[in-house]
């Protein structure tokens, strides 16, 4: 295949789930580089689904919950390995599962370091080496509703990190605006369901509740942000969400 211009992305948390489906997706849509990040489970399918797509692959171990100064290090590692990138696909962001009442102070930080604050990181550690292309793709994904701060009963920690996560993005967005930089979010709808490969996403609905899975979408969608024509202006939030209205309701919490 056609390798398109050189691109290359840095994915992250990408050894499984939707991030592993985008990363092999990327390669298949012709990225020549398809670098990824992995915690603690195993990158290796991933890096053989991209490699036998035809990208050069390579995965590099980051802990987005440990202290900041080792994930700029790890990011700095990673950028000057397997760098530079022109596209991020920040895919990393853990879920709480509890009513606020019930929640405690480790969910607390977990949701806010995990998807506000890894954000941030990565695109500060991405960003110089986009600057200096005069080109750049950030995307990230909210949940359904955070652009708009909707509540989520049993998911408040989760649904308040997310439409935190999408602020900073409004604000980097215009920051960045004129130097060839676009920063994007798609809001996915339930992607509980993460064993199916692209293939399957695009012809087997998943079996989520209600039938209510973004995942087949945002997986064949995931381009539209990234391309270098790309349509899309900044700031664009796609919800891509199989008709789900509101964040899905999570019981007995």
């Amino acid at each position: 295949m056609r390798r398109i211009n050189g691109r290359s992305v840095l994915v992250t948390g990408a050894a499984s789930g939707l991030a592993a489906g985008i990363a092999a997706g990327l390669a298949e849509d012709g990225f020549a580089r398809v670098a990824i990040t992995w915690r603690e489970s195993s990158p290796e399918q991933t890096l053989a689904r991209i490699r036998t797509a035809g990208a050069r692959a390579s995965a590099t171990q980051i802990d987005f919950l440990a202290e900041s100064s080792a994930i700029e290090s790890a990011l700095a590692e990673c950028v000057s390995e397997h760098g530079p990138f022109d596209t991020l696909v920040h895919a990393v962001g853990p879920m709480s599962f509890a009513r606020l009442e019930r929640a405690d102070d480790a969910a607390y930080r977990a949701m806010f370091d995990g998807n506000v604050r890894s954000a941030w990181l990565a695109a500060r550690a991405v960003l110089p080496g986009m600057r200096a292309a005069a080109f750049g793709r950030i995307l990230a994904f909210g949940m359904n509703g955070s652009a708009f701060a909707a509540s989520a009963p049993g998911l408040g920690l989760h649904a308040a990190s997310k439409s935190a996560l999408i602020s900073l993005l409004r604000t980097l967005a215009a920051e960045v605006a004129g130097s060839g930089i676009t920063v994007n979010a798609i809001e996915p709808g339930d992607i509980r369901e993460k064993a199916l490969t692209r293939d399957e996403t695009r012809t087997v609905s998943a079996a989520n509740h209600d039938d209510a899975c973004g995942l087949a979408r945002s997986d064949r969608r995931i381009d539209l942000g990234l391309r270098r024509r790309s349509s899309l202006p900044r700031v664009v939030y796609l919800p891509v969400t199989g008709g789900l209205q509101g964040p899905y309701e999570r019981k007995n919490t």
